[in-house]
């Protein structure tokens, strides 16, 4: 149902591993899924990262036609008062995204109030606002982000496909990419089902690391093995299966707690 013209809508930027999603709400009212207008991932262009962190023109480059095609699908008279990103890597990566996105962003939708974070702070607000609590935002990475009122907030991983996301879907393709390449070397560790499962989608493994090492949208490509890993656990194969296992290794026990002593005077 179309919105009353004039009235002001916020748009919402998911800048993931592995694509961009652009949905747009009205303001001043609840709205469920189905009130967001959304552009898919598909319209969209990968995410790539260089030494200088993300990169900043390469995401305007398939962001922009998404917001204006969004754009362009609103009510008559609407306008668009916000617009919220949140972007794998921010914190880390994110000063490329930080100096070069505000004014683009700004002339497309004619917002004048920008807001940047990190897709966990993004994801942790949509789930539970600002109350205390715990998000695991998995997808082509993985990370973990906690608060509690009083206590401030504390991150497990997001270290990128190269140090950590660990259980991420780059992480795992990652693995079962490595279990092909045993198999193909005869090395223990190797799966002939991966192997197989890994030239049926890039090719010959030969030439995986000249694909995958100088493309600066990598997390992404390793990402997409991840379901053929999870198809070949599920046919059987025992080291695909270990994949998935080692996803979630049991948590450290809490530290002890220092004893209780009662105080001088009490019964």
């Amino acid at each position: 149902m179309e919105q009353a013209a004039g009235e002001c809508w916020v748009v919402g930027v998911d800048v993931g591993g592995s694509g961009v999603r652009v949905g747009a709400a009205p303001t001043g009212r609840p709205v469920g899924p189905t009130g967001v207008r959304t552009v898919g991932s598909a319209t969209a262009a990968r995410v790539s990262a260089s030494a200088g962190g993300q990169d900043a023109r390469a995401l305007l480059d398939g962001l922009l036609p998404a917001l204006d095609a969004l754009v362009a699908g609103l009510p008559d008279g609407a306008r668009i008062g916000a617009v919220a990103v949140g972007a794998t890597g921010m914190a880390l990566l994110g000063r490329d995204l930080a100096a070069r996105l505000p004014g683009p962003l700004a002339r497309a939708t004619g917002a004048r109030r920008l807001v940047l974070a990190g897709d966990a702070v993004t994801a942790y607000v949509g789930a539970l606002g600002t109350a205390a609590g715990v998000v695991v935002a998995g997808g082509t990475g993985l990370v973990a982000i906690g608060h509690r009122p009083g206590g401030g907030w504390c991150r497990a991983d997001g270290w990128g496909q190269l140090l950590g996301d660990c259980g991420g879907g780059a992480w795992l393709g990652r693995a079962g990419l490595e279990a092909a390449l045993r198999e193909q070397d005869g090395r223990n560790g190797g799966s002939p089902v991966l192997l197989a499962a890994a030239e049926r989608h890039y090719g010959p493994v030969a030439g995986l690391p000249a694909a995958l090492q100088p493309r600066p949208d990598r997390a992404a490509l390793l990402a997409e093995f991840a379901p053929a890993v999870v198809a070949a656990a599920g046919e059987g194969c025992p080291v695909a299966a270990g994949l998935l296992a080692r996803r979630s290794p049991p948590p450290r026990p809490p530290p002890p707690r220092p004893p209780v002593r009662p105080s001088p005077g009490s019964p």
